[in-house]
């Protein structure tokens, strides 16, 4: 049958032997993993958004310090390496030690040394688990006679629960600092140490006595060694892009862009090219349908914690001017939720001024945006499941050009579903409205400057450009004369689609839409 014999995607798989050894694909990273293991330092730090391949990444170092030289054939790294020497290694994944107390992290170290114990053996008097590692990597090098690498995938995996939590944060913390205290007294005997995360602790938290470690992760060098490019997609993926064509009844180019818009536009490095989230790109191509995969893959429910913590409204969490130390910089201690959003992969850069030294931050992607906002639903309204019909019904009105008809809409749904407290203020209404906009999946921005004021709310969609102003407990006519009086659409003439002027009035009563007015503002022209 045809598609039996088809190269397969590696699902959930982040071992790099097995994608070798199986019929998967895989992009080549292998040049930059060259790169990097014959760096001018030999401790380095790789931060990355969860299911973003630091995993594979990890195990490929695996593979390539054991001399396993079969697996790299074919790959950028087979012409580069010429020995090929067989390295003891050391490869701990923190990810499985998750939700521990003290007792049951310390249990959770001692079974992953106990594995490397059986093989290099343990030293008499060796009873902490710091004790133990040291101990591990002088016997595995003397015993091979080879420097050993130590590959800690993971590291801050036992301390994101805990991570703003006074009380288990410093007891955890002090666990962890324990047990990879050996490694600068360890130096003569390694080779190479590899740390990855999403988070990034202060240096003095964790590693007190390695002062050493080289933070990569800003690196333009290094800015594709974990994700996909386009260029990458081409080469490797050509076949997945034509059946998800077939699927969605498109082009091949057409669903490439489907693609584009869903799931690329991270930027973890300025230069960089736009990186793909592999764990959606993967899934949509295997399954050959455009779905909300690595938002769905876990609830941020701890995110959604601290937007409200730090009281971030919706539209404030994309759109931000920052230096690099504002967002990146210890989570364990930071002032705003920037360094959060960031390193979790909710906002990602997408500009960067030399002359300001200014990093533009922005949501990556149509999928992160939706499922961002369909989080914070409940924030808002009680029954936000009636809000997700909704929304489907109200972008298919607004799709054929009905805002009245998804006005109407709107304002029926919302007088029925109960309200969360707080909505006796004009806010609310603006938040939940741009909640609204955002996941009928078009452009929307908020507060848009034009030379005699702010428009409260811009949507754009492929046909038309609306702008929209509220007003709270006024009337719709109100909200227009504001559009008119400072001349709103003249911002937009070079967008090249026809305005639609929308008069928008809330009732703190009613707890819904009193009224609208609608007014064809032509397209406009310079």
């Amino acid at each position: 049958m045809k598609g039996l014999n088809r190269r397969l995607y590696p699902i959930g798989i982040q071992t790099f032997s097995e994608i070798r050894e199986g019929n998967y694909v895989y992009a080549d990273k292998t040049d930059l993993v060259y790169r990097l293991t014959h760096s001018d330092s030999k401790y380095i730090f790789l931060s990355r958004p969860r299911r973003f391949g630091k995993s594979l990444l990890t195990s490929t170092l695996r593979s390539y310090f054991e001399g396993r030289k079969e697996l790299f054939e074919g790959l950028a790294v087979e012409k580069l390496e010429k020995e090929w020497t067989s390295h003891p290694v050391l490869h701990f994944d923190m990810s499985t030690a998750k939700h521990m107390d003290k007792e049951d992290l310390i249990l959770e170290l001692e079974e992953k040394l106990i594995n490397y114990e059986a093989q290099y053996g343990r030293g008499e008097g060796e009873i902490k688990v710091n004790q133990r590692l040291k101990g591990l990597i002088k016997r595995a090098y003397e015993q091979t006679g080879q420097k050993v690498v130590v590959l800690i995938d993971e590291y801050d995996a036992p301390l994101l629960d805990v991570v703003h939590e006074e009380k288990d944060l410093p007891v955890l913390r002090n666990v962890m600092r324990n047990f990879y205290s050996p490694l600068k007294a360890c130096d003569p005997y390694l080779r190479f140490v590899f740390l990855t995360g999403i988070t990034k602790f202060s240096q003095l938290s964790i590693f007190s006595e390695l002062n050493n470690i080289l933070n990569i992760s800003m690196f333009p060098e290094y800015a594709t060694l974990c994700g996909i490019t386009e260029e990458e997609i081409r080469e490797q993926m050509g076949e997945g892009i034509d059946r998800l064509a077939v699927n969605l009844g498109v082009t091949p180019e057409e669903a490439l862009k489907s693609l584009k818009k869903n799931y690329d536009g991270y930027h973890f490095a300025w230069p960089s090219p736009d990186i793909y989230n592999p764990f959606s790109l993967l899934n949509a191509l295997a399954n050959g349908r455009i779905d909300s995969y690595w938002f769905g893959s876990g609830t941020p429910t701890y995110l959604i914690e601290m937007l409200r913590k730090f009281h971030v409204i919706p539209q404030e969490i994309g759109n931000r001017k920052c230096v690099a130390a504002d967002f990146d910089a210890p989570t364990e201690r930071m002032t705003s939720i920037t360094p959060l959003l960031y390193q979790s992969g909710y906002i990602t850069i997408k500009g960067y001024s030399r002359f300001s030294d200014l990093y533009q931050l922005d949501i990556p992607n149509r999928e992160v945006r939706i499922g961002l906002m369909r989080s914070l639903l409940p924030n808002y309204v009680q029954r936000p499941a009636e809000l997700n019909t909704l929304v489907a019904e109200m972008a298919e009105k607004i799709y054929n050009g009905d805002m009245e008809g998804a006005l109407r809409l709107m304002r029926t749904v919302l007088s029925t579903i109960p309200y969360c407290e707080n909505t006796h203020y004009e806010g609310h209404y603006q938040q939940l409205l741009y909640v609204i906009f955002t996941l009928l999946g078009n452009y929307v921005d908020v507060e848009v400057r034009t030379p005699k004021g702010r428009v409260d709310m811009v949507l754009r969609t492929p046909s038309t450009l609306y702008v929209i102003e509220l007003k709270l407990d006024q009337s719709a006519e109100a909200a227009m004369e504001q559009i008119d009086l400072k001349e709103y659409p003249e911002r937009f003439v070079l967008c090249g689609l026809p305005v639609v002027k929308v008069g928008i009035n809330f009732s703190t009563e009613k707890r819904t839409i009193e009224g609208w007015k609608i007014e064809d503002g032509g397209l406009l022209s310079g």
